[in-house]
């Protein structure tokens, strides 16, 4: 008698689940689906998971390239000469804005005194923070700017002399323009003066309000303070036309007579640079010739910009020079001069030697990575 259709024996169950070990089986001892596992893999790849990356840009290599340019080492020498400068001769800086602008005694030794009396040593370095803020971005753009400048003029200046000046034709007349007379070192140096004066102007005037009036302005905090509160912004840039019209003769006669002097002194000497103490005393020359030259002006700009606290600031320069000559005659425009030169002196020589030492050490530096 032949099985019915319909039985299963054990045997064949167990075939068949071997068959299709290699499936997915799903279901009670009564019924089965079985899935292939080509369907299982499919469906996980129906979803995947979610990964997100980023990869930054190496901008090692870019920045070291950076910071080994000639103009990078140039604004870095310019930054340390001017911090340790300013370090040690802060104390004269202090004496000489006290007497420019008519505050105390008159004489060196007594405004020295006086400051002692009143806050003690610590007061000699009134405004030094702000000051050592100041001296490092301005220092590093004025050296940084007048190198750059004094490049691009004389390449300039070489390009023109070979033919390369633009010329205007005006019928049968032809017009060469020529810059050959134009000091690249005077020009360097009036742009090193006006950009370094631009960017820094603030903190200038931060530095004359704690150095003058210390009672009124304590601390960094509360003179910025203060100062926004009086008129905003704008009263961060108080003073700055006579400030430029002040420095453009300075900075110009300052950097135009150290490179004119230092490059006529080797000349006679016969050499190709000069030694440290000859660049203390060429420094010192130029800080010197140009002071004196600028020095009625720079009596103007400190009246202008601290005459708004004694509540009687003239209108503009001209009016500044006017009130000093008449209230204490002619004398009254070098009022200061002699503390000035006391400390413009070493200041200059002293930021002289640390530049050129800096820039020596990191040009070879340079050359040698």
């Amino acid at each position: 008698m032949s099985p019915k259709p319909h039985s299963i024996s054990l045997s064949q169950s167990l075939k068949k689940e071997k068959k299709y070990s290699g499936g997915g089986v799903l279901g009670d001892v009564y019924g089965m689906a079985i899935l292939p596992k080509e369907l299982e893999l499919e469906k996980e790849a129906a979803h995947p998971k979610f990964e997100l990356r980023f990869q930054l840009p190496d901008l090692s290599q870019p920045l070291r390239d950076f910071s080994r340019t000639r103009e990078v080492r140039e604004f870095l020498s310019g930054a340390l000469a001017g911090a340790m400068t300013k370090a040690v001769l802060a104390p004269l800086e202090t004496i000489r804005t006290r007497m420019v602008v008519g505050v105390g005694s008159r004489h060196i030794s007594g405004s020295f005194l006086e400051v002692i009396e009143k806050q003690g040593w610590q007061g000699l370095w009134a405004g030094n923070a702000v000051n050592m803020l100041r001296i490092i971005p301005t220092q590093a753009i004025e050296f940084g700017t007048f190198e750059c400048v004094k490049r691009a003029m004389t390449s300039t200046q070489e390009k023109w002399k070979q033919g390369e000046s633009p010329k205007v034709q005006i019928g049968p007349v032809t017009l060469n323009f020529s810059i050959s007379w134009i000091s690249p070192v005077a020009v360097a140096g009036a742009a090193a003066g006006v950009v370094s004066t631009l960017v820094c102007h603030p903190l200038e005037v931060l530095k004359d309000r704690l150095t003058v009036s210390p009672e009124a302005y304590p601390s960094l905090s509360i003179a910025i303070s203060k100062i926004y509160k009086e008129g905003g912004i704008a009263a961060c840039y108080s003073g700055l036309s006579p400030t430029l019209i002040g420095m453009l003769p300075y900075s110009t006669c300052y950097y135009f007579m150290y490179e004119k002097v230092k490059k006529s002194y080797c000349r006679a000497k016969n050499k190709e640079s000069l030694n440290r103490p000859e660049m203390l005393l060429v420094g010192a020359l130029a800080g010197f010739t140009a002071s004196t030259i600028s020095f009625p002006l720079e009596v103007a700009r400190k009246r202008l910009m601290v005459g708004a606290l004694q509540g009687k600031c003239p209108p503009h320069m001209a009016a500044a020079l006017s009130e000093v000559i008449r209230e204490e005659g002619l004398r009254g425009l070098y009022r200061g001069w002699g503390a000035s030169c006391l400390k413009v002196m070493p200041s200059s020589g002293i930021t002289w030697m640390f530049y050129e030492a800096w820039k020596d050490i990191l040009l070879v530096q340079r050359h040698t990575l």
